[in-house]
């Protein structure tokens, strides 16, 4: 088998896609905005891939540590004093069996609105790598979709 080249293109959602052009520092969601899994269109990968890429590097897309409320949806508060700024490291993962809410449209379809994501890329003729360092966590790193029989990370 002969080998094949890789073309790897790094992407962090939240910036592809983010309309606002504001950067006030320690800003809210609503005031910096963030991108969505839902801004990488079909058309922007194809771009992509006629541009030589076999592969897109996602990286930002675990849940990580925000100062968001997202208690409404089961997701517990964060600690802002431990947070850096108010969106967060996205080496910060406090669970790695679930994706940023920040990047969803509908927090609770975030993750079919990742898998659609994943979805466009292979349909795209790319492969999907997914960003994960496992010895950065959040502090107070606990998972709430970690499959049943699964020990608990970190």
């Amino acid at each position: 088998m002969k080998p094949r080249k890789i073309f790897i293109y790094q992407l962090l959602p939240r910036l592809l896609g983010n309309t606002q052009a504001n950067n006030i520092q320690n800003g809210t969601l609503e005031e910096n905005g963030c991108g969505k899994f839902n801004d990488i269109t079909g058309k922007f990968l194809n771009q992509l891939k006629k541009g030589g890429y076999s592969h897109v590097w996602l990286i930002g897309v675990l849940a990580h540590a925000s100062t968001t409320d997202y208690t409404q949806y089961g997701i517990p508060r964060e600690y802002p004093e431990i947070i850096k700024g108010n969106a967060g490291s996205p080496y910060a993962v406090r669970d790695v069996y679930d994706v940023d809410p920040d990047l969803a449209m509908n927090v609770n379809g975030r993750m079919r609105e990742f898998e659609a994501l994943v979805e466009r890329i292979h349909r795209a003729g790319m492969e999907v790598i997914i960003d994960f360092v496992p010895n950065h966590l959040a502090r107070n790193y606990k998972s709430i979709n970690r499959p049943e029989g699964v020990d608990e990370f970190g």
